[in-house]
């Protein structure tokens, strides 16, 4: 009988425990393995805290958002500058995935995770990945459980500003998240109709986005709705938001408010799509595990569910390129990015 973790790690999302209970009850009932829960991300498995996971641990959790292990953001490799030395927390790492006399850990978990993830493989653990993040930026997978759940919420405020900017006739602005990668703000802005979308990928000219926006309002377009992605440049001192919606009001003259979502996105139920994703990497890392296939992330790529080494994929992101036919297809339409 094999005997393995799952932890989950980094920001929460929904998905986390759709993904738990497709890892435990696929590797209990199909595999006859003994599964635990390891508490708080890595910091869990720094100070051995861990709970026994059965059938009825796992009954309901399905469309329950957050993580019912819990979560940190806890990086164990990282130096501890104050003493200039090596951390010892991988060591300890180690020794206790051994003392737990586990066979496999299962880590679920965006970049910094999946990064962690592969240096513990490295280190000579068996470890499988399962990607999770709201901003779909991880390399080597087409989309990750929690992103479906992000757009939904951003488009469903979207959806909502459109009234209040057309009663208004204002210029609506909505900040949602994506520090380095702009996906959320690009599939929120097509699917919520933005007339304009500003991600970090693509470099933005506020005197061409107040010449759209003043374009269309001789057209008769009295309102217009501005999606930014957090991490596009603007001043420390201000959010990326409320950076645009002052330059937009400043050259256009017309009256601007802001929206920032902020961790609204990430919170509450999952989708049905991700919980039918998250449930599908769950039982596929379950059979990796069952194969001995290990240092893997599980993945999905051209709508299959595949596994691609662990190395391939740490410390890379998946951003926007300006070919990207989503971005092609908005231009189409007459969507401004900003350049």
């Amino acid at each position: 009988m094999k005997k393995i973790g799952i932890l989950t790690a980094g920001g929460d999302c929904p998905g986390l425990n759709a993904a738990i209970r497709g890892v435990g009850k696929t590797a209990m009932m199909q595999y006859g393995m003994e599964v635990i829960g390891i508490s708080s991300g890595f910091k869990g498995l720094i100070e051995k805290d861990f709970v026994t996971l059965d059938e009825s641990t796992l009954s309901g959790i399905l469309t329950i958002g957050g993580t019912i292990l819990g979560t940190s953001r806890e990086k164990p490799f990282k130096k501890d500058k104050s003493l200039l030395k090596e951390n010892d927390k991988p060591q300890t790492i180690i020794k206790n995935f051994y003392e737990l006399g586990l066979d496999c850990l299962v880590c679920i978990g965006g970049n910094g995770t999946l990064k962690t993830a592969n240096l513990l493989s490295e280190a000579g653990l068996n470890i499988i990945g399962i990607p999770k993040t709201i901003d779909n930026d991880v390399w080597g997978t087409d989309i990750s459980f929690g992103f479906d759940s992000a757009v939904s919420i951003c488009t469903d405020a979207i959806d909502r500003l459109h009234t209040t900017g057309n009663s208004h006739k204002r210029i609506m602005v909505i900040e949602v998240m994506g520090h380095n990668a702009g996906w959320i703000a690009l599939y929120s802005g097509i699917a919520g109709g933005g007339d304009i979308i500003l991600v970090p990928e693509i470099d933005y000219d506020i005197k061409k986005i107040a010449k759209n926006i003043k374009d269309r309002y001789t057209k008769g377009k009295t309102y217009s709705i501005v999606v930014v992605a957090e991490g596009i440049e603007h001043p420390e001192n201000k959010t990326a938001g409320r950076h645009i919606a002052s330059l937009i009001e400043e050259y256009t003259g017309i009256e601007t408010r802001e929206t920032i979502l902020g961790y609204i996105q990430r919170g509450g139920t999952p989708t049905p799509m991700d919980r039918v994703l998250a449930t599908s990497f769950g039982g596929y890392a379950a059979k990796l595990i069952a194969d001995g296939n290990y240092g893997r992330m599980v993945t999905m790529r051209d709508n299959h569910i595949i596994s691609v080494p662990l190395s391939e994929t740490a410390g890379k992101l998946k951003v926007i390129t300006t070919d990207n036919h989503l971005v092609q297809r908005a231009r189409d339409l007459g969507v401004c990015f900003g350049d």
